[in-house]
């Protein structure tokens, strides 16, 4: 495992007669400000390794507050004791192994210890990457179903799902990081990767507060009485804060009226001592940027952009002409690229290709406008060009008998709801949210189809209309052909259909006896159970096992017509899964492999499906590239 440097100060005991905590103002988001807020109290942790870290190192060192001294010369601000201590991490080659476990039923205060997690190797990574892709698909899951028609009280208002997602996973411990608070970058979690809701990033443990602008550990909680910022969210809520990417000037909080202006002098207290504290020890802040993005089901996105460093503060005249504290960051470099720089150019690059990229396209629409978005094919690696060789094919072709038998649809007026035919084939619920967002995996479903009377406006018609993002088929020094989104698309949402031309047991077998590649769509690992999978949430909750299917016994050609999907990469962990669909005919031994992203994939990051196990005779996946 990597490494846990406590940042901590152990020979330092301060008269606590000498120091008096400051009151918190936070610095709220003018969206938020009429938010329901979660209870502040903080939650518990899982019974697992999760949080688990084994390696640590404990140092410290005395110093003075040179930059609290100043400040208190001025007059106008009220500054800690200068005198106290604080602590500086510094090498030292005394380690020593700790493992944290906590009972999930112990409410547990949010930790006052500072870490930094360092030397993870990519076992390490790839096991906190995977704990936090289930934390994030459970939070998901429980924001869908909680806004779902079976949890409206009737009252008129839906419950702000984001929020009662977030209460459920605290009172089970269910959020991460509860027993560190993290300097620097925390496990599994990518820079690029994107929120819709900032209650999530509290229970990935990102940033700790629901609506303050700044996250720090109270000079209250402090070993020493100084307080130390660990994380900041930017969403332009201040006049005076200045944002060029790797460069940000960033304002204090404090100073506000209820409406956001400006009507009084902030003060060197709370989280604007905390970046300074931050500044002095050159302690990383994770910086999240708050934008709007169009087309986005909220106010606005949440994207993480990596560290910066606290380079530079100073007591300032703003714009309203009250006094401020501003705060200049860098980025750290040698990072990859901001999550927020690749929203835009992905923006301009559905628009725009050529004028930012004049070398590497091989064709702007791979489907020749048989599917509704245009599909790109870039290669700026070598001079494949394999995609351009195959006909398109936007829908499976089916043999003809599968359509023969009876075709019942429902009788609805507008769109179905759980008491119609359809719903009532689906176990009695309608798979999708309101949104158009897969509720929970399931064997199949029954979407409503050409011998149904309700409109194609139809909440229970969502992956018949084909795909809905821009997507780019792409070279990969890594994956080979790969594919990526242009666009954001958020968990649980409908990406694409993986088309064929489907073929019987007997035709396959002669398939195979020339070499041919095929697609078998029963191997594919069934990653549609985890999608809503609320066992760790409801103890009694049970995997749907309604409409049920034998297993599946046909395969797919490829080798001629194929479309976009057949280009997207295998992977154990994938942020896309096939979930089997029926629409146009009833015939439950051959469905539609329908893709849905199992989470919030972000402009430009790949897509990879889980192929599941390899043919017992050749050893190989069934994947075509």
């Amino acid at each position: 495992m990597g490494s846990l440097v406590p940042l901590q100060d152990l020979n330092l005991h301060p008269d606590p007669t000498t120091l008096s905590p400051t009151p918190i103002r936070v610095k709220p988001e003018p969206i938020d400000d009429e938010l329901e807020l979660i209870p502040s109290s903080p939650p518990s942790q899982p019974p697992d390794n999760s949080n688990v870290y084994s390696e640590f190192n404990r140092i410290s060192e005395m110093f003075r507050s040179a930059f609290a001294q100043r400040m208190e010369r001025l007059g106008d601000v009220d500054v800690l004791n200068s005198e106290t201590g604080a602590i500086v991490p510094v090498p030292t080659e005394e380690n020593r192994v700790s493992a944290v476990v906590v009972s999930p039923n112990r409410r547990q205060k949010r930790s006052n210890e500072l870490v930094r997690v360092t030397n993870l190797s990519v076992e390490d990574q790839r096991h906190f990457r995977d704990i936090v892709r289930r934390t994030r698909m459970l939070y998901d899951a429980l924001r869908i179903y909680s806004t779902s028609d079976s949890m409206w009280d009737g009252s008129g208002r839906r419950a702000r799902g984001d929020l009662k997602a977030a209460t459920i996973m605290r009172e089970r411990g269910l959020w991460l990081n509860m027993d560190k608070r993290i300097v620097g970058s925390v496990p599994g979690v990518y820079i690029g990767d994107l929120f819709y809701f900032r209650m999530e990033l509290c229970v990935v443990g990102l940033h700790g507060q629901s609506q303050a602008g700044i996250d720090y550990l109270p000079s209250s909680e402090s070993s020493n009485g100084e307080p130390i910022a660990t994380s900041i969210v930017v969403s332009g809520g201040y006049e005076d804060d200045e944002d060029s990417g790797d460069v940000l000037v960033y304002t204090g909080h404090g100073g506000q009226d209820k409406f956001h202006r400006m009507n009084n002098h902030q003060k060197l207290e709370g989280g604007n001592l905390a970046l300074e504290r931050s500044m002095h020890y050159g302690i990383e802040i994770r910086v999240i940027r708050g934008l709007k993005y169009e087309g986005s089901l909220t106010y606005k996105i949440y994207v993480y952009d990596g560290l910066y460093k606290v380079v530079e503060s100073w007591f300032d005249v703003g714009k309203s002409g009250f006094g401020v504290y501003k705060y200049k960051l860098v980025r750290v470099e040698g990072q990859p690229q901001m999550g927020s720089t690749s929203l835009k150019f992905a923006h301009n690059l559905r628009t725009r290709p050529f004028e930012l990229r004049p070398q590497g396209y091989l064709t702007l629409d791979l489907s020749m406008k048989k599917d509704n978005m245009p599909v790109f094919v870039f290669n700026d690696i070598d001079t494949d060009k394999e995609p351009l060789y195959y006909n398109y094919l936007s829908r499976t072709v089916f043999p003809p008998f599968v359509y023969g038998g009876g075709n019942m649809g429902c009788d609805c007026v507008t769109s179905c709801v759980s008491g119609c035919l359809c719903g009532m084939k689906n176990g009695g619920e309608i798979a999708y949210d309101h949104n158009g967002f897969l509720l929970r995996g399931k064997p199949l479903i029954f979407e409503c189809g050409n011998y149904c009377s309700c409109p194609p406006s139809c909440r229970n018609r969502v992956s018949q209309k084909g795909l809905k993002n821009s997507l780019e088929v792409f070279r990969s020094r890594d994956t080979g052909w790969g594919v990526r989104t242009l666009e954001l698309i958020p968990s649980g949402a409908f990406i694409c259909e993986y088309t064929g031309v489907v073929l019987t047991r007997e035709q396959a077998q002669l398939f195979t006896m020339n070499g041919d590649t095929l697609i078998y769509p029963g191997r594919f690992a069934e990653k549609w159970g985890e999608w809503g999978d609320l066992s760790q949430v409801y103890p009694d909750y049970v995997k749907p096992t309604y409409p049920s299917i034998p297993p599946l016994d046909f395969a797919m050609d490829v080798s001629s017509m194929r479309n976009v999907a057949c280009y997207i990469s295998h992977s154990t962990s994938p942020n896309v899964m096939v979930q089997f669909v029926l629409y146009d005919h009833n015939n439950i031994l051959f469905p539609h492999l329908m893709l849905f992203a199992m989470e919030n994939i972000p402009p430009l990051r790949e897509l990879s499906l889980d192929y599941g196990v390899a043919d017992e005779y050749t050893g190989k996946l069934s994947i075509c590239n």
